[in-house]
């Protein structure tokens, strides 16, 4: 069933709460990263465009204390959005309460508030993490404010909280549309299609450290997958499982049992390195050795090597669908990511393929090698991304109203 869209709905003298993902890198005031906040800029400028009030509710971080508050407010993305929307954005330090209901009420058409980290709601009450333990008054209160809902977080979708579950059955109850924004809207077509509807041949790239934190990504996608090719650290419990030697490499051994029954499961279509980047400890400085599949005791793999980079090429220069998420090595230690950036830009060489990226250090890849204009969509969701693609249903996107 089709999710009904921001572009499905009247906007105009419209009061629209908008759940955004603003959860960036912040440091003494200073935004580390705003891709989050650019990635929002389609939903609240059509908002604003079609004569409509757009009030902006996102979490920032992790709130324990009072004191977590000084550094966690979001009065520094505030000022940058009204940098990026060229325009003044109103931030009201609260998300609950008189200043809230009278600013909202005092907007024009047009106009932008941000209310302050929903996360604040997590202290200081009896309820306990009213944001995060989906509180239904709070979602209650939340959706009072508004005429319309759009939910365009897909990095919370994997979570049941009050700015998003709260708030759309709450609208829901009262009549009043809970729809997807254009961010989400990416997410569920480009991630939705991958899982559900591949174009052949479909090429599936896993990375990471460890083999438990896919074990369910891999078990959904081996029916659908041509090929699932596997690098990182969880790549030696794998080749362990096959007999190898993998000196001290990072292993999981209370997985190596699942990872032969992965493997006879997928019948060939998990591809894992045929040589790799060693070295003996884990540092940048460490002395580099290509191997083969058998890795030295005293020695650990720390990336595909040039085989393996060659081979995984190979495969996908005659793929139509890749779903990539997880570094193929030690991809913080420069000396280390070279496979990692390799797999960047074969993808980047696609140009008949749809080329998806979910995953920090994946995503962080194609920014490095500045190949993201290239790059069919970047998932802005970690934890949902992967859970999307374990075939999970996310309780952020069904709570959005069917059409």
């Amino acid at each position: 069933m089709a999710k009904l869209i921001v572009s499905d709905v009247d906007v105009k003298d419209k009061k629209v709460l908008v759940r955004v993902d603003f959860n960036v890198p912040i440091k003494d005031g200073v935004i580390g990263d705003d891709n989050r906040i650019v990635a929002a800029l389609p939903t609240i400028n059509y908002i604003i465009d079609n004569g409509g009030k757009a009030i902006l509710l996102s979490h920032l971080g992790r709130i324990k204390s009072d004191a977590d508050k000084k550094d966690l407010s979001l009065k520094p993305i505030a000022d940058r959005l009204s940098e990026l929307l060229k325009k003044p954005v109103t931030f009201v330090p609260e998300n609950e309460g008189k200043e809230v209901e009278d600013a909202i009420n005092n907007m024009q058409d047009g106009d932008v508030v941000v209310l302050e980290n929903t996360r604040f709601q997590d202290i200081d009450n009896d309820f306990g993490k009213r944001e995060s333990k989906n509180d239904p008054k709070l979602g209650e209160y939340w959706a009072s404010l508004g005429d319309v809902y759009v939910n365009d977080a897909f990095g919370t979708a994997h979570r049941s909280h009050a700015s998003n579950v709260g708030i759309a059955e709450a609208m829901k109850k009262a009549g009043k549309p809970a729809a997807a924004g254009f961010l989400m809207e990416k997410e569920i077509k480009f991630l939705g299609d991958a899982v559900a509807n591949p174009v052949h041949p479909f090429v599936t790239i896993l990375g990471g450290a460890k083999v438990s934190d896919k074990i369910d990504v891999i078990t959904n996608l081996i029916p659908k997958s041509d090929h699932i090719l596997i690098g990182g650290g969880m790549a030696y419990t794998f080749l362990a499982a096959q007999g190898h030697e993998i000196g001290k490499s990072l292993f999981e051994p209370d997985k190596v049992d699942l990872a032969k029954e992965l493997l006879e499961k997928a019948d060939g279509k998990i591809v894992l390195p045929v040589d790799n980047l060693a070295a003996t400890e884990f540092s940048n400085d460490a002395a580099r050795k290509v191997v083969g599949d058998d890795i030295p005791e005293n020695m650990m793999g720390l990336d595909i090597g040039p085989k393996t980079v060659e081979k995984f090429k190979d495969i996908l220069k005659d793929a139509k669908t890749v779903v990539w998420n997880g570094p193929m090595g030690a991809f913080e230690m420069p000396n280390f990511a070279e496979g990692t950036l390799e797999v960047g830009k074969a993808l980047a060489d696609l140009t008949d393929a749809t080329t998806i990226i979910g995953g920090g250090d994946s995503t962080a890849a194609a920014k490095q090698l500045g190949i993201a204009p290239k790059i069919t969509h970047i998932s802005t969701g970690g934890g949902a991304s992967l859970e999307y693609l374990e075939g999970k249903e996310l309780p952020g996107i069904a709570c959005i109203s069917d059409k």
